[in-house]
């Protein structure tokens, strides 16, 4: 005996299918900052690779944030970019990916970070309709706001006013013609350079996580294990 679904369970089938048309994927070394001039949750324990999309233009703003070897030490630094908005149609039920320019790695992350090129290709190796938007959105260092008394940027929300604004705070924006895949896009010609202290910028929220990644890498394993004893404690 056949089983019929509801009308009603259809519809909301259908309608729940029709929400989100595609999706976005970044690599480990870049984040999310804010879609459609929304600031998106981002965790410093869980990577936030994909992104659901619905149809239609999005404005997208992200950041490359990695951790690479010091030069001068044994330890680790964080280098950062300063956020570019990706402003991407969707046009169907496609999975997009987002990557470097040159390549799958970064060989040199912090000239890289200074002016990220990237491009957007479709799993189905489609035409990708896309422009890419440097910012000159920059963070005081942490050290200047502990001193100088200076507040600095909240990068997430200047990112999302980007997004919502369009052309807010940019440096240059590329052709407003579609591009295809087989085109990177123009990518702007003078761009803030990317704050590369070894210590992360700033306090609070999202930022705070990146502290605790920093003192986590300096940290020995005693010290990791008593203050992963003490974090538990506090849930």
């Amino acid at each position: 005996m056949k089983s019929v679904l509801p009308v009603g369970a259809l519809l909301a089938l259908a309608a729940s299918s029709s929400v989100f048309a595609g999706s976005l994927t970044i690599p480990m070394s870049f984040e999310y900052l804010a879609l459609d001039g929304q600031e998106i949750a981002t965790n410093s324990f869980s990577h936030k690779a994909e992104l659901d999309l619905s149809p239609g233009t999005h404005k997208i703003a992200i950041r490359y944030h990695d951790m690479v070897d010091d030069e001068f030490s044994d330890s680790q630094t964080f280098v950062k970019s300063a956020p570019f908005i990706l402003t991407l149609m969707v046009d169907g039920d496609h999975d997009y990916f987002l990557k470097p320019a040159s390549g799958e790695v970064v060989k040199q992350p912090k000239q890289f970070a200074k002016a990220p090129q990237v491009v957007v290709n479709r799993a189905d190796k489609g035409e990708v309709s896309y422009k890419i938007v440097q910012t000159d959105y920059k963070e005081d260092s942490f050290v200047g706001r502990l001193f100088g008394g200076s507040k600095g940027v909240d990068i997430d929300e200047a990112a999302a006013a980007a997004t919502a604004a369009g052309t807010a705070a940019v440096v240059s924006t590329t052709p407003a013609a579609p591009v295809s895949q087989a085109t990177a896009p123009a990518v702007a010609d003078t761009v803030a350079p990317a704050a590369t202290s070894p210590v992360p910028p700033a306090v609070g929220g999202a930022h705070a996580q990146q502290m605790l990644q920093y003192w986590w890498l300096q940290a020995d394993e005693k010290t990791r294990k008593e203050f992963m004893s003490w974090a538990i404690k506090q849930l």
